[in-house]
Formats: C-alpha cells, structure tokens, sequence
C-alpha cells in the first residue's frame, strides 16, 4: 500500500501545561494529574508519522524551576539527534522561558523543534488544545530547522517570542 514511503518520526516531550489538565470531581479543581495526549492523539489521522512519547514531566508551568527549563531543553537536543522532528506539550505561561533556553543551549538544532500549549485544557469545551497539537504536528514535518511555537494558526521562530496575555496567543516580541 505505502511501499517505498518512510514514516517521518516524531518525539512528542510532554511536560504537562494547560493543555493537559483534568478535572478532579473530588477536590473541584483543574490539575495536572494524567496526561490526555493520547486522547487527542487518537482522534487525529496521522497517516505517515510515527510517534515516540517522551513524558518528561506534568507540571503547570507556573511551577517549572530553571532546572525544569534546562531539562526540557536537553531533552529536545537529545530527541533532536534521533528523529525528523520535535513536539514539546508545554504550559504557556513559561513556554517562552524553554523556546529561549533551547536557542541559548542548542543554537539551531539539526531538526524542528515545535513547541505548543493551549490556554484552555483539553477537556473543556471550546480548548484550543486539538488545534494547537494538530497545528505542532503539521508545523515540524515542513518548518526548516529551529526552534517554534504554534498556536492558534501561527508559527514564530525563537528567539524573540512571547506570549501576550492581552491578546491569549504568541507574538513576535517588539523593541521597547
């Protein structure tokens, strides 16, 4: 059927963020605890990408420490060594902080590195969760090498990237 064709292999890190919340009926909250990436995994047609799961780590990204952004970081360079191309499932409140440090640690890795997020979880309606990881997905199979995020329809090359929290998405940043 698809003899000849190679799979393109992705590294998806998952660290936890927004995007992977669930709720805990007992205690009334919102909380990184499971991830659901497999879930949203499941739903989409990812017809000629294999996928290798990294669960680095499930935390909001409020709580990451520099040693948690370095982590990420090596984590991706040493992901980066061994696939076509990188997925990081990231908090956005701090996944600026991780694009930065990967630039500063990696300079240009030798493939994509896409970071994503959303800022409503997966489980909740109207999430930008699905569309973000679908969007990460597309955006490492034929962005050139560097370091990205994407999300809501965009893709921006760090360094200089941040989230606006006005606006709910990334943007360039701007001088001054």
């Amino acid at each position: 059927m698809n003899a000849g064709l190679t799979k393109r292999k992705i590294a998806m890190i998952s660290t936890g963020g927004t995007i992977e919340k669930t709720y805990d009926e007992l205690a009334g909250v919102m909380q990184n605890a499971v991830s659901n990436l497999d879930v949203m995994l499941a739903s989409l047609q990812l017809h000629g990408v294999s996928i290798v799961r990294v669960p680095l780590m499930n935390k909001d990204s409020l709580d990451m420490t520099p040693g948690d952004h370095e982590l990420i970081a090596r984590t991706a360079g040493a992901m980066a060594e061994a696939h076509d191309g990188v997925v990081v499932v990231h908090g956005t409140d701090r996944l600026a902080v991780t694009g930065e440090r990967m630039v500063a640690l990696l300079g240009r890795p030798p493939v994509p590195i896409v970071l994503t997020g959303a800022m409503r979880p997966f489980e909740l309606r109207h999430s930008d969760a699905l569309q973000n990881l679908t969007e990460a997905l597309l955006a490492v199979q034929i962005a050139p090498p560097g370091v990205y995020v994407a999300m809501h329809n965009h893709v921006l090359e760090f360094p200089g990237v941040v989230k606006d929290p006005r606006l709910g998405t990334f943007v360039r940043a701007t001088a001054g």
